[in-house]
């Protein structure tokens, strides 16, 4: 039996098995949830990495090599909210008009449970009084705008690096990004109620449709 052994040339496999990348991103957004939540109920500069991992049921270590600074830890939630956004621009049909696409297709935060829908919210008011969330905002937000402009140069049959195209990407970013801050704002006092959420869809729909008409002749006023 141990020469068997000897000559399968197999050797016992030590330590934890390999992560996957599915259980990475699903305790990345776990940790997320947590460090929200202790920044909403104590404050950025009141929370610490270690809190935030022991909230989270993980090492520090494992919090660290997930997310360079604390602040960072809200990233995939933030996330959630720009590949809704993602998702349906480019589900965009090339018949149909944005406005009429974004009222029957857009959902705010894609995937998720309304705790994570309120987590998102909550991040984006913290951002107005917290500026190191809102650097890491920020930049989502400008990584998102690469998507935005492959979708419209396609829309648009020009190359990704034409200026018009580029200033339709910037400005549809504007969009959102104004748009999400008003959407928090409602929530807060109004809570997610079908009537938020549809006046929030109207108004990313209309403001869209106006910034980027000439993409198509189908939407109207």
């Amino acid at each position: 039996m141990e020469d068997l052994m000897v000559d399968s040339g197999r050797t016992p496999r030590r330590g934890r098995p390999p992560v996957s990348d599915e259980q990475r991103g699903r305790q990345r957004l776990d940790i997320s949830r947590h460090a929200v939540r202790l920044f909403a109920e104590q404050g950025v500069a009141a929370t610490s990495g270690e809190q935030i991992a022991r909230a989270a049921g993980v090492s520090e270590r494992t919090l660290w090599r997930y997310f360079p600074t604390k602040e960072s830890c809200v990233e995939p939630l933030l996330r959630k909210m720009l590949d809704a956004f993602r998702t349906v621009l480019h589900a965009w049909p090339s018949e149909a008009g944005l406005i009429e696409h974004l009222r029957t297709a857009y959902q705010p935060v894609l995937d998720s449970s309304s705790e994570d829908v309120e987590a998102v919210l909550a991040v984006i008011r913290m951002t107005h009084d917290e500026p190191a969330l809102r650097a890491a905002y920020l930049v989502l937000r400008e990584r998102a705008e690469e998507t935005f402009t492959e979708v419209l140069a396609e829309r648009m049959a020009m190359p990704p690096e034409t200026f018009e195209v580029r200033v339709q990407a910037a400005t549809m970013n504007a969009v959102l990004k104004v748009a999400a801050d008003e959407f928090a704002r409602e929530t807060a006092d109004r809570g997610i109620t079908p009537e938020v959420l549809n006046d929030h869809r109207e108004q990313l729909a209309h403001a869209l449709g106006l910034v980027t008409r000439r993409l198509s002749g189908t939407d109207a006023d």
